[in-house]
């Protein structure tokens, strides 16, 4: 394809896929201890398998949190209640070892009072383009959509058989920069062993893909024919799908960074989400700039805006910052003119993203399945456009 024609494939999972059911048992912790104490520092990793879940990690805490009751009930919430499932919520067994943060990390991270340094190094990306009302890549909003249908219609046993585990994948061909048709759709959805696959496939398409599609042309975001008789579908294209989730594979926290991302639209730092605390940047700052670039993009200074952050470990500053809008910049804009606008209206300091964003509160399982970012099902403080206006001052707009 030339350049003006080109495909692009993004995949989300559901939340009942391993890693995102250890990805939803590392936010509830988190979420459980800053409900009691907001200074909690948290590091909590999980790792799940057939029958079992293993919790680890470093926390350091005034309050008390049940742990393993605190993961069953997640647990069951997903849906994993049958002991065919190869994980039954009031059965598995769970075992934890949790250790207090090292004081050498601990020591650079409480500077005083009020400022703190980054709780490690690293780099972290924010991005935000006009593709979608969400201001989010379209190949993985509708990968996002898909998974978050495919759990719906099995809790509300609108298709019948399904199991929690799942993943959807969605390729996209554009033309000229704007969304053409779907090239590729693939989903794979665990189930009974009494439905056929091609009685699922159906329904799936029937009561999944459609739906979603539909409700994306209706926003205007995606071409009237968007399918074509030439999509592809792979629909559980092994033939089965019946051994799933922590029985069929092992979960482990933060192993789908780019699915918590944009979809591969965007670069990213390698830093994983759940269970870390506010003052891991590889967190806070990945929201920070997240909540920048979709400012950029939604001041209309830029279609499209790429925001780079840089820390070192114990420094109250980021050590970098970089601002990327791909040729977009409106009128006589420059980037470095809009790296200068940023600079001036946000605060990237750990200290600043946490009071700014106001990041010490239980916010952090909500979005551990389904994407930390473009979720206007959720009310997320780095999701606000309160900033466009200033933005939009500042650039003579």
């Amino acid at each position: 394809m030339g350049k003006n024609r080109f495909l692009f494939t993004s995949e989300s999972v559901t939340e009942g896929h391993p890693d995102k059911l250890a990805d939803q048992i590392s936010d509830g912790v988190l979420d459980a201890i800053l409900a009691k104490d907001p200074e909690g520092r948290v590091a909590c990793e999980v790792l799940t398998c057939t029958g079992t879940v293993f919790v680890a990690g470093e926390i350091t805490t005034n309050c008390y949190v049940d742990i393993p009751r605190l993961a069953r009930q997640i647990i069951a919430d997903i849906g994993y209640t049958r002991a065919a499932y190869g994980l039954e919520a009031e059965t598995c067994g769970i075992m934890t070892a949790i250790n207090e943060q090292s004081p050498d990390i601990a020591q650079g991270v409480s500077l005083n009072a009020s400022d703190i340094g980054a709780g490690d190094q690293g780099l972290m990306f924010g991005y935000a383009t006009d593709e979608t009302p969400e201001l989010m890549p379209i190949p993985i909003q509708l990968a996002h959509r898909l998974a978050r249908r495919l759990a719906e219609v099995r809790k509300h046993h609108i298709v019948p058989h399904l199991r929690p585990d799942g993943k959807t994948q969605v390729t996209v061909e554009f033309e000229n920069g704007k969304p053409k048709h779907a090239k590729a759709i693939v989903v794979a959805a665990q189930h009974d062993p009494d439905i056929s696959t091609e009685d699922l496939r159906k329904r799936i398409i029937a009561y999944v893909i459609e739906p979603v599609i539909d409700e994306y042309i209706q926003k205007g975001y995606l071409p009237e024919g968007f399918l074509t008789p030439s999509t592809e579908y792979f629909i559980n294209h092994t033939g089965k799908f019946v051994r799933g989730g922590p029985f069929g594979d092992t979960g482990l926290t933060g192993r789908k960074i780019i699915v918590d991302t944009y979809g591969g639209a965007a670069p990213h730092g390698g830093g994983a989400f759940s269970g870390k605390d506010p003052t891991k940047v590889d967190r806070s700052a990945a929201y920070g700039a997240r909540y920048a670039a979709k400012n950029v993009v939604a001041a209309g200074l830029a279609k499209k805006c790429q925001i780079q952050l840089a820390y070192s470990i114990g420094h109250h500053q980021p050590v970098s910052i970089n601002v990327e809008t791909f040729g977009t910049a409106q009128g006589k804009l420059t980037d470095d003119d809009i790296q200068g606008f940023v600079k001036k209206t946000f605060d990237f300091s750990p200290a600043g993203l946490i009071r700014e964003l106001n990041l010490r509160r239980p916010l952090y399982r909500q979005v551990a399945a389904y994407g930390h970012f473009g979720r206007a099902d959720l009310d997320l403080p780095w999701e606000a456009t309160d900033k466009a206006d200033t933005l939009r001052r500042l650039g003579g707009l």
